[in-house]
């Protein structure tokens, strides 16, 4: 999956213009149906149809028609449709000085609006590449702080349900993938995606990983996750990396590469299954407290000033940990008997409806 090995020759995806990165990296954007966009249409080409009507029947006199009639409203309406459509039959033609002039520089771009509107579906893909190369350029520009989630298969996309959950805003997640099926799923759930293997110090450049705040690392292979994380780690010395693997032998391999965290999936998921044998409540309170949209979940505060020096234990929150210089203590710990400020409360809160 995360195998793939960069094209030779061809400069790096951070050096490339953005328009070359159209269907690498992908900035989403609101989707409108079918039927809005074709009403859209048909109102703008009905919209310029009545302006040149209007131009011409407001300079009738600079007209002549092979009967030498003066021109109607209709005769108006009639010569626009002919013209926009570039039909053109020579009945009606513009013979004054002023009538021509009008027709160069009012009546002709109306044509060609009329008919870029008219095949805007032929034009469409051409657009769609120019309008994610603007888009691509205004977020690579902007990007800060956020999360690259590497890997969108089942971690990935629970990891990504989790965060979305807890009121991280879709543009504030980036999903780096080689799978074009995953990356699809990501786009329509509004996330920026980047096709290519994060192995690649260049893909996740791409992904701003220099400037990310988070990186969680949720591919299928722990050999995949030990170079992910090295990479990330190299590119971004400061940002929190989350990493999952199958095997627990393989945590401190994680660790030394620059893993602040470890899962380990298989095994968490064996206890839960082990103590939902025997005590099945407690494996659905632990459902209940990784579930941030209802019920109880765990979560994470500063202390207020008037907490300093007070026991966790005293305190109205159910507190199950106090970080402290980038530690986790438990609350049975003495050294935590009297908060200090700058310390961390890991919480137990109720999640309003």
């Amino acid at each position: 999956m995360f195998g793939e090995k960069p094209f030779r020759g061809l400069p790096r995806l951070t050096d490339r213009p953005d328009y070359a990165l159209v269907g690498v990296l992908r900035v989403p954007e609101l989707e409108t149906s079918p039927w809005a966009s074709l009403t859209r249409r048909v109102a703008a080409a009905v919209l310029m149809l009545i302006v040149s009507t209007l131009v011409v029947y407001l300079g009738r006199g600079g007209y002549h028609d092979v009967q030498g009639d003066q021109l109607s409203l209709l005769d108006a309406a009639y010569y626009a449709t002919v013209s926009l459509s570039t039909t053109g039959y020579g009945d009606i033609t513009p013979v004054t000085p002023a009538a021509r002039l009008v027709n160069i520089v009012v009546i002709t771009p109306l044509r060609v609006l009329f008919l870029i509107v008219l095949v805007g579906t032929t034009l469409q893909v051409l657009t769609e590449r120019s309008r994610q190369a603007f888009k691509i350029q205004r977020w690579r520009r902007k990007v800060r702080n956020h999360t690259v989630v590497v890997g969108y298969g089942t971690k990935g996309r629970t990891a990504v349900d989790a965060m979305l959950a807890d009121r991280v805003q879709p543009a504030q997640i980036v999903v780096v993938d080689t799978d074009p099926i995953m990356l699809k799923a990501a786009a329509n759930a509004g996330l920026v995606t980047v096709h290519g293997s994060a192995t690649q110090a260049d893909v996740l450049r791409l992904a701003g990983v220099q400037r990310a705040a988070a990186v969680v690392v949720a591919v299928n292979r722990d050999d995949s996750a030990v170079m992910v994380t090295l990479t990330a780690r190299e590119l971004n010395p400061a940002a929190k990396i989350v990493a999952a693997i199958r095997e627990s032998e393989n945590t401190h391999l994680l660790k030394q590469s620059g893993a602040d965290s470890v899962v380990v999936s298989s095994e968490t998921a064996g206890r839960l299954l082990g103590i939902a044998t025997t005590t099945p409540n407690v494996v659905d309170m632990i459902e209940n407290l990784l579930t941030p949209e209802a019920g109880l979940a765990v979560t994470e505060r500063e202390i207020e000033p008037d907490e300093v020096g007070v026991s966790p234990r005293h305190l109205g929150d159910i507190v199950l940990g106090v970080e402290r210089a980038g530690t986790l203590i438990e609350v049975g710990d003495s050294r935590v008997d009297a908060l200090e400020a700058g310390d961390k409360l890991l919480y137990v809160r109720r999640v309003q409806d």
